[in-house]
């Protein structure tokens, strides 16, 4: 979550990433907040994949290192705990613009 709050006022210096976080939950994700996740002004997206209960989240963060990247996107979903309250991260991914 650290990572997370760092991110939210980035410094314009880090390389831009783009990073991805595919997760499982034992309950579903109403489509709207789905939906609402869309209008975060970090560029995130929450999407649900054809497989049930299995989500993706998309987002750019500015970041030293991929990891942090990734971090932050992690420590979105631990800050949106009234959205997504149990979650288990099964994949990861960052990439640099």
């Amino acid at each position: 979550m650290t990572c997370y709050r760092a991110a939210v006022k980035p410094d314009p210096a880090l390389p831009l990433w783009a990073a991805v976080v595919w997760f499982t939950s034992p309950r579903p994700i109403p489509i709207k907040v789905l939906h609402e996740v869309h209008h975060h002004d970090r560029h995130f997206a929450l999407d649900q994949p054809s497989t049930p209960l299995v989500f993706l989240l998309t987002g750019q963060a500015r970041a030293a290192q991929g990891v942090e990247a990734v971090a932050c996107l992690v420590g979105f979903l631990l800050q949106s705990r009234g959205t997504v309250d149990d979650f288990t991260v099964t994949e990861v991914r960052a990439t640099r613009f």
